[in-house]
């Protein structure tokens, strides 16, 4: 079983998997899925570690699972990993398509990971009457406003199905709106005078007023999050009059810094 090998649209990875499983096999399973890809690894045919680029163990197991399109192959070799899983490989199988399920659920609930939560009570009274689990605790408190699911994703290291349900839980109870607060913009040099130097950004004074009838915003927009192709940078921003509709003004030391030229599209929402 060496050169056992395939496509992902001619045989799922749970047939792959229950097969090896059932051959006791011992190896790894190397899979890629467009850009991504990702290794499990099996002892006498039962998954014991997973890896990839962004995960290792359960969760990478899972992340693998869900794959559909790309393609496997498997090497018979011996392996060394930690052994990262200790259920059998049914028991992950069982769990990964509960996962997948609610992975389907949650997202149809909250169709774009780039919209933010913003609870519309605070704690207490934001969990009275509401079974919240512990992971769902460690979660909540980043729903902030400011933060979309994916910022919270990253800074908790727990995955979308988790931050959802938290997510879930709140909606349910009618305690949480859900806000898409990012604009689209295009860049401008920030005109200052000979002897000024430029210590923020600048937008239209419309974009406040849009801004400000949003919960989270409601005292004021004192900071700006700039969304650019090398990452996020915050800001202090000042709302300005006869800047052009849907452009932000940025200092030129900036614009070097951050490699933008005038003309360039941006993403930017107000940051804590």
């Amino acid at each position: 079983m060496s050169n056992l090998r395939g496509t992902l649209e001619s045989i799922s990875l749970t047939d792959v998997a229950q097969l090896l499983h059932a051959n006791r096999k011992t190896g790894m399973l190397q899979v890629t899925s467009g850009k991504v890809s990702g290794v499990l690894y099996f002892s006498n045919g039962e998954v014991i570690h997973a890896e990839t680029v962004a995960a290792r163990g359960e969760t990478a197991a899972f992340e693998i699972l869900e794959w559909v399109t790309g393609h496997f192959e498997f090497l018979a070799t011996q392996i060394q990993a930690p052994a990262s899983i200790r259920r059998t490989v049914p028991d992950l199988l069982m769990d990964s398509a509960r996962l997948q399920d609610s992975r389907r659920r949650l997202h149809g609930i909250f169709p774009r990971l780039t919209a933010v939560p913003w609870p519309t009570l605070r704690p207490p009274q934001l969990l009275e009457g509401i079974k919240v689990f512990a992971e769902d605790r460690r979660v909540m408190p980043f729903f902030d406003g400011y933060r979309d699911f994916q910022d919270i994703m990253a800074a908790t290291g727990q995955n979308d199905v988790t931050v959802l349900q938290a997510a879930s839980l709140l909606k349910e109870a009618g305690r949480l709106e859900v806000l898409e607060p990012d604009a689209h913009v295009t860049v401008a040099e920030l005109k200052t005078g000979l002897f000024k130097k430029g210590d923020h950004l600048g937008l239209p004074a419309a974009m406040e007023g849009w801004w400000t009838v949003l919960g989270p915003y409601r005292h004021g927009v004192s900071n700006l999050r700039v969304i650019w192709p090398k990452g996020p940078a915050v800001e202090r921003v000042e709302f300005m009059s006869g800047l052009a509709e849907k452009h932000v003004a940025i200092p030129r030391e900036l614009m070097q810094a951050w490699g933008l030229s005038e003309g360039a599209h941006v993403k930017v929402r107000p940051a804590p």
